[in-house]
């Protein structure tokens, strides 16, 4: 038994239906280029001498966090890349060679631990290159003199421990806590941005709220 839909302007033929079959026509779809162009910055208000977070969205990709770096740790991330990009991809390209004259690969150890160093490799440089695009580098004139803010060099004392100890605040991607590289979105980092010299600070640590004074503020 046949139907017929109509709309205005709009005439369908008779559909027909058939219990036994139905039949589709095949039609051939193109797949759209994911765009990577940047869609639109998304910023959070942040405290007097705190950057604030961004967030780049690309069309078609989730939200991507901006990195932060300071010029120090920019350099520092393009040294890495290079040597990666060279002197590391010819040192397994040439164990790779090696690996193949021992005989089958299809049964070869050092062959497979080769190609999976290759693999391994090629993500670390892919994961360095997107954050050098994703990255805001930090100049001297960004830098507050009068509060605590990324790339600033500040003196804390621990008022219980009456230590004092200088730390460079800087992005999470270039914090290392053994070169007191600390990271802004860390608990002290975040407790301290913002902040002037003479303010004191309270932190939440596994063994109890810890007190730190800022003694001194400098651009790095």
């Amino acid at each position: 038994m046949g139907a017929r839909t109509s709309r205005v302007g709009i005439s369908t033929p008779p559909i027909h239906q058939d219990s036994r079959r139905s039949t589709c026509t095949e039609r051939k779809i193109v797949p759209q280029p994911l765009l990577t162009t940047l869609a639109c910055v998304a910023t959070i208000p942040a405290r007097d001498g705190a950057l604030a977070p961004r967030f780049f969205i690309r069309r078609g990709a989730s939200a991507v966090k901006e990195v932060i770096l300071t010029a120090e740790g920019y350099e520092r991330l393009k040294r890495e890349i290079e040597e990666l990009s060279t002197t590391r991809r010819r040192e397994v390209a040439e164990r790779i060679r090696i690996a193949r004259e021992f005989g089958d690969i299809a049964e070869n150890a050092e062959y497979d631990d080769a190609k999976n160093e290759q693999m391994l490799l090629e993500h670390r440089i892919a994961t360095l290159e997107e954050r050098m695009r994703d990255a805001r580098v930090i100049s001297k004139k960004d830098i507050a003199k009068d509060v605590v803010s990324v790339g600033s060099k500040v003196k804390l004392r621990d008022v219980a421990a009456k230590e004092t100890i200088e730390y460079h605040i800087v992005g999470s991607a270039e914090a290392n806590p053994a070169e007191n590289r600390l990271s802004n979105e860390s608990p002290v980092g975040k407790a301290i941005i913002g902040k002037k010299k003479g303010e004191t600070v309270e932190v939440a640590a596994p063994r109890g709220k810890m007190k730190f004074k800022i003694m001194e503020i400098k651009a790095a």
